[in-house]
């Protein structure tokens, strides 16, 4: 019997001088080596113990002139923002810089509008880890950096004001959350028109799910606390009032747990991307269209096609778009476009299509869109990496990609999105 190779033990930490380089798509600044360290920035000079190729920096011995006093107190042990400490200017030229790098290493070139930035406070969604605490209060707050330790936040500057002030309210809401010791909840807020939407996963259900006290004292919380409403992974535990949020000229009452664009001046502008590039058409195919960021929009312009996986995003779709006077006929459908993405046929009436798939990117939906006779896709991604895949499908079958609209609504972090326009 073959004997298993020994792994060698890992290096011990040493202490070094490093000069920092250049920033990293990740974030880190980035060493000779290449190590990589964080809260580090180009042109600096630190002293850090490094371990292989990570480096925690010990002391900036020569500060960029770009580095700044972060804003957040907890800035450095959370895990939810990276680049706090960089002039703002500088922040954003690198990340519609890397952006621009990523398309064109798959060989793509456009014009890139000036960025859309998130200013502090405009996050109106965040997602809360809930540790057990008193029987009254739980700890609550964000995965610390390269752990799962959890560090338990007062203040959050990315966060909609209405979120960072309910915060206390918030961990007395996860207190009745622990009777079984399995359940690790997290708290899935948004702040919508009517008031904070709670949507919470990860209770242990398979002993029964909360009891009845604790279902009462989470409706008692959330009942003096204002909360519109109170889910358990979709199960309403607490309603006030429906949750509803304005999308373009309609109003949408939000399914519990349904997605949304992490800030409404995001949505917007992306909207307002995705209607310019529509103008003129006739008909429009709106794939991935959840509740309606896109379509209630686009009706404005012309008849709207649109599918999504999710059931009941689309039933929401349906209502607000009853309800709205004035729009074309939006016509939607609960479909996989995965398994069963809207095949070319389909689109044959359709001049436009808008497309906002997951992290995953469409690539089956994209086959489709390659194969049709849409003249233009307007494409929104929230992962650069997967959007050249499919773009580049789409550039291969006769599309030219024409401008790209970055958008930055993940402040702090080195994450990036966009919106562009293929033609053919």
């Amino acid at each position: 019997m073959a004997r298993r190779p020994e792994r060698s033990a890992p290096k011990p930490a040493r202490v070094e001088e490093l000069d920092i380089l250049r920033m990293g798509s990740g974030g880190d600044g980035v060493a000779e080596g290449p190590v990589f360290a964080a809260f580090t920035l180009p042109g600096e000079r630190v002293t850090a113990s490094v371990a292989g190729d990570r480096a925690e920096v010990l002391e900036v011995l020569a500060p960029s002139a770009e580095r700044v006093a972060p804003p957040c107190p907890h800035f450095g042990a959370c895990g939810g923002c990276a680049l706090q400490h960089w002039d703002p200017a500088a922040y954003l030229a690198w990340k519609v810089e890397d952006l621009a790098r990523t398309l064109a290493r798959a060989g793509l070139e456009a014009e890139m509008l000036a960025p859309h930035a998130s200013p502090p406070g405009s996050r109106r969604r965040v997602g809360l880890h809930a540790r057990k605490g008193s029987r009254e209060v739980a700890r609550l707050g964000f995965k610390a950096r390269r752990s799962w330790d959890l560090v338990e936040i007062a203040v959050c500057p990315i966060a909609d004001a209405r979120i960072e002030a309910a915060l206390p309210a918030l961990a007395r809401l996860a207190a009745p959350l622990f009777e079984h010791p399995k359940s690790a909840p997290s708290l899935h807020v948004t702040a919508t028109d009517t008031g904070l939407d709670i949507d919470i996963s990860g209770v242990e259900r398979r002993s029964g799910g909360l009891s009845g006290d604790a279902r009462s004292r989470l409706a008692e919380i959330a009942a003096e606390a204002g909360f519109a409403r109170v889910t358990l992974d979709g199960e309403v535990a607490y309603g006030a009032r429906p949750a509803r949020v304005r999308v373009g000229p309609a109003t949408v009452d939000l399914p519990a747990g349904a997605f949304l664009q992490a800030s409404a001046a995001a949505e917007a502008a992306m909207g307002a991307f995705a209607v310019d590039a529509a103008a003129g058409a006739n008909r429009i195919a709106d794939l991935y269209c959840g509740v309606g960021a896109f379509a209630l929009r686009l009706a404005e312009v012309a008849h709207v096609q649109a599918a999504d996986f999710a059931a009941p995003a689309i039933r929401a779709l349906q209502a607000a778009a009853g309800a709205t006077p004035g729009l074309k006929a939006i016509t939607a459908e609960a479909r996989d476009l995965v398994r069963r993405p809207v095949l070319a046929d389909e689109l044959k009436k359709v001049d436009v299509a808008v497309i906002d798939p997951p992290r995953a990117g469409a690539a089956e939906q994209t086959a489709q869109l390659a194969r049709s006779k849409v003249a233009r896709v307007v494409a929104v991604s929230c992962n650069p990496t997967t959007f050249v895949r499919d773009a580049r499908m789409l550039v291969d079958a006769g599309f030219r990609l024409e401008r790209v609209l970055p958008v930055d609504q993940f402040l702090w972090s080195p994450h990036m999105e966009l919106a562009a326009v293929l033609s053919r």
